[in-house]
């Protein structure tokens, strides 16, 4: 088995959950996003990035606003909207209910 392969996909497995995490804390333009997954040995692409924030926004995820730039093309700030709260709510409670889990069962005292 390929580590590299099963480690690209447990962490695709939690990279929409990362990406709103950073939204959640408040409206971010997407190289903000890119800087503060790198920040956190995530790291992303812009063409992985890009697909999944018109995915969030076309499910009303997402919602977004143009800011004029001093220094090029206007730029898009992305930011939660109410059913993007709500479901980062659920995926933070499905998130800490499988930490515990995986926690449980890796760290379990009986087995050391």
């Amino acid at each position: 088995m390929n580590i590299d392969n099963t480690a690209s996909q447990m962490r695709k497995g939690v990279l929409e959950f990362c990406i709103l995490s950073i939204i959640k804390q408040g409206e971010a333009y997407p190289s903000d996003i890119i800087d503060k997954m790198k920040a956190a040995n995530l790291n992303i692409f812009e063409g992985t990035l890009y697909p999944l924030l018109t995915r969030l926004k076309n499910a009303e995820m997402l919602t977004y606003r143009w800011v004029e730039s001093s220094s090029g093309p206007p730029r898009k700030y992305f930011m939660l909207t109410e059913k993007g709260a709500t479901f980062y709510k659920e995926l933070e409670s499905t998130w800490i209910e499988l930490a515990n889990a995986v926690k449980a069962l890796t760290h379990d005292e009986q087995n050391t």
